[in-house]
């Protein structure tokens, strides 16, 4: 009689493989998720890739925290509305200037965490290394690289319904949930 493998074995080994045809070295452990509560439009569980060798780890887990859309959107000078950007996580696009000096401008802002979506929307299943650029002061806020398809969507669809935010839960352990149904983006191969 054949064994039944656990739910969270499979949903191990399923993303194992998965993620071995990615560029990146990434494995799962490598990676970070994090839920969309709010908008229901993008309720998804997303992975993104924490920096290399910069940057902080999440030292707390937020059950509601706010995930704000950059002014301007790539986050190389001044950030826009400091007052919602305090505290939350910060969502901005690559490209313009170099991931450290986005990850600095959205700590100096006040922000908790910076998601940097790639800017190929395209993208669906490469991770970036994001590494320093040679400067000597490091951000310390946790900096994550997210795919470029999973950015667009998320502010695509935050403009689309004309919302500031959204809410996510950040990180979630996706080994203790239960692996079907867990709510993936459809766009996006696990």
């Amino acid at each position: 009689m054949a064994k039944v493998l656990p739910a969270a074995l499979l949903f191990y080994l399923w993303n194992l493989l998965l993620r071995s045809s990615c560029t990146s070295g990434l494995g799962i452990n490598e990676l970070l998720y994090f839920r969309v509560i709010s908008p229901e439009e993008i309720g998804y569980i997303f992975s993104a890739a924490p920096a290399k060798d910069f940057g902080g780890a999440f030292v707390s887990s937020y059950d509601e925290i706010f995930l704000v859309p950059a002014e301007p959107a790539d986050g190389c000078t001044d950030l826009e509305d400091t007052e919602m950007i305090q505290g939350q996580v910060i969502l901005v696009e690559r490209g313009g200037c170099s991931f450290v000096q986005k990850a600095r401008n959205v700590e100096e802002a006040g922000g908790k965490a910076v998601l940097i979506a790639d800017n190929a929307v395209d993208n669906d299943s490469q991770y970036l290394d994001m590494v320093t650029d040679g400067s000597t002061a490091k951000p310390s806020i946790p900096a994550l690289f997210l795919l470029g398809r999973d950015g667009m969507m998320i502010r695509r669809t935050l403009q689309r319904q004309a919302l500031p935010w959204a809410v996510i839960s950040i990180p979630v352990n996706v080994s203790s949930l239960a692996s079907f149904p867990l709510k993936q983006p459809p766009w996006t191969l696990w």
